[in-house]
């Protein structure tokens, strides 16, 4: 871009600049800080920056839309010829009041559904069990058996709908549930669209929702793969999920290589199963969080992008472009809601929103403004969702691609999270690669570090986060809670009990008998799942097959 000759005749401008113009400003009124960095402190920010701060080569670089290294976007037109997918995660208490929901998002203009699931539903409970008394359809809803999920999606074509799943341990059993739905709606299967997250590895190191050992939960994974490359090719058979990770308090650098590194771990696992890489890596999907840092958010989307399309080609040697491709979902920033000026969540979430546009995003969730105290409101998510829509057809943010693109200060930090990341990606090669480093709790202590330094500094004022620790005011929040009532428990419970009266015992028997040959054979587990799920077994049941079969983890396990 610059020849050296140049870089060093800007270098000695700069140096003139600042001694001459410069310094006389900083002597008569210096700055706001010391020393200024991006959101995490991962990095310093310079005063200025200039083309003698970047080392760029275009073409290897940054390069075009839809070509490779893919910094500037998956696709040649990216939001020009079609906006990302505005999915709103929604799901709380029962089914019905879920379908509720969903069919006031599509009302509303939402593009793409997002599931959220209740905590027994996530560890593999039913409703029933006595692990989930107190958490039915409290932070998602609650799904027992392919009866709720028949309920939640009522008056719904799977075929004309994209839905996200945020399900893990047990993502086999929801997904079969949604391709047997898909089956009694008609829907061919290779035309049903949407993603399951899948990630267990996230699991084991941020959200602790997990059920089974690192080993069986891999071969639940590589079978997702398998069965999906053949039988559903338009879905996303993981988001594999830097969210929690920089929820847990990471920096930007440590979201994007820990994030990569459970990629590279599920991608490993499933070539070691004589997986063809090119056969199920275009169905691999990511999930990034959205903070507050305008630039070096837009920075970390750009690097992620580039770094993928190194590590597919260089290290598993893929050769279809779409495989190099990191097609990436986001979400704004829960852990930066307030309950304090809860009206503020508004702005930041438009800025997080901002971000992840500029950045270059497949699909966003917008946090509404109440998330910090509980479930959103139906106001709240429409603000969220008219956010995205006011973004998308207002702010002229969408109309170009990847507009940040040479700016020196951006082009300077994408280069520098891209660094830190490898340069952690490295150690973590090191240590054996990401299981043994999740194991051995050193990816966990990494983020811990940092999760405690960034909140010593809130509660020393050196971070100011307005309305908590600066521009505070003495009124109590006036907000309308979403809540789920005891008897909403109560009525799901009954329910449960009436459909498994009402079923065919024998049936689903031996449908739960078929999975647990399965689980000790090497055949795919899941057509076995689908037919037990169409039996109309629970998630309880299925995932209490499979842990006797392949035990349950706990933290430290060898």
């Amino acid at each position: 871009m610059f020849d050296p000759d140049e870089l060093e005749e800007i270098r000695e401008a700069k140096a003139e600049w600042e001694e001459e113009t410069l310094s006389p400003t900083l002597d008569r009124f210096g700055e706001r800080k010391d020393e200024f960095t991006t959101d995490t402190g991962g990095n310093v920010v310079e005063r200025l920056y200039t083309p003698a701060d970047t080392d760029l080569d275009y073409d290897e670089d940054i390069g075009f839309p839809g070509e490779k290294p893919y910094t500037r976007g998956v696709y040649p037109t990216m939001h020009r010829g079609r906006l990302w997918t505005m999915r709103q995660y929604a799901g709380f208490g029962t089914a019905a009041e879920t379908n509720e929901r969903f069919r006031y998002l599509i009302d509303n203009g939402s593009s793409g559904l997002s599931l959220a699931f209740d905590l027994p539903t996530q560890m593999g409970y039913d409703s029933d069990a006595m692990m989930a008394a107190g958490e039915v359809g409290k932070s998602g809803v609650a799904i027992d058996s392919l009866h709720d999920m028949e309920t939640v999606f009522d008056g719904i074509d799977l075929g004309e709908v994209s839905t996200s799943m945020t399900i893990n341990a047990p993502a086999a059993v929801l997904l079969a549930m949604y391709v047997a739905l898909g089956d009694k709606q008609g829907v061919p299967r290779e035309q049903l669209r949407g993603t399951i997250q899948n990630d267990i590895m996230k699991e084991y190191i941020a959200r602790n929702l997990y059920i089974f050992p690192p080993e069986p939960s891999m071969r639940l994974i590589t079978d997702i793969f398998e069965f999906c490359a053949e039988e559903t090719p338009k879905f996303n058979t993981i988001s594999i999920s830097g969210y929690h990770i920089r929820e847990a308090g990471s920096t930007a650098a440590q979201e994007v290589a820990f994030t990569l590194g459970n990629g590279i771990q599920y991608v490993q696992a499933a070539v070691d199963a004589g997986l063809d890489v090119d056969d199920f890596a275009p169905q691999l999907s990511f999930f990034f969080n959205a903070h507050n840092n305008i630039l070096e958010e837009v920075s970390k989307f750009r690097a992620a992008r580039r770094m993928w399309a190194k590590i597919m080609e260089e290290r598993f040697g893929a050769e279809n472009p779409k495989s190099m491709q990191l097609k990436f979902h986001t979400q704004t920033g829960g852990s930066t809601l307030t309950a304090q000026q809860v009206e503020n969540n508004v702005v930041r979430v438009a800025y997080q929103a901002l971000a992840a546009v500029l950045g270059g995003t497949q699909s966003l969730h917008t946090n509404g403004k109440d998330e910090a105290l509980s479930l959103p409101t139906e106001k709240s998510v429409r603000t969220a969702l008219r956010t995205q829509q006011i973004l998308a057809h207002e702010s002229g943010a969408a109309d170009t691609i990847d507009p940040l693109a040479g700016s020196y200060y951006v082009e300077a930090l994408t280069d520098d999270i891209e660094d830190e990341a490898f340069d952690l990606l490295d150690e973590v090669d090191e240590r054996g690669g990401m299981l043994k480093a999740v194991k051995n709790q050193w990816v966990q202590g990494e983020i811990q570090d940092v999760a405690y330094e960034r909140q010593r500094e809130i509660e020393t004022g050196e971070r100011t986060i307005v309305g908590v620790n600066k521009y505070q005011v003495d009124e109590e929040p006036t907000v309308e809670v979403q809540e789920v009532s005891e008897k909403e428990e109560q009525k799901q419970v009954e329910a449960l009990e009436a459909r498994k009266e009402a079923r065919d015992d024998e049936a689903v028997d031996a449908a739960l008998e078929a999975i647990r040959t399965a689980a000790n054979s090497d055949d795919n587990l899941m057509p076995f799942i689908v037919d037990a799920v169409k039996a109309y077994a629970t998630i309880g049941e299925i995932c209490g097959v499979l842990r006797e079969e392949f035990g349950e983890y706990e933290p430290g396990m060898a």
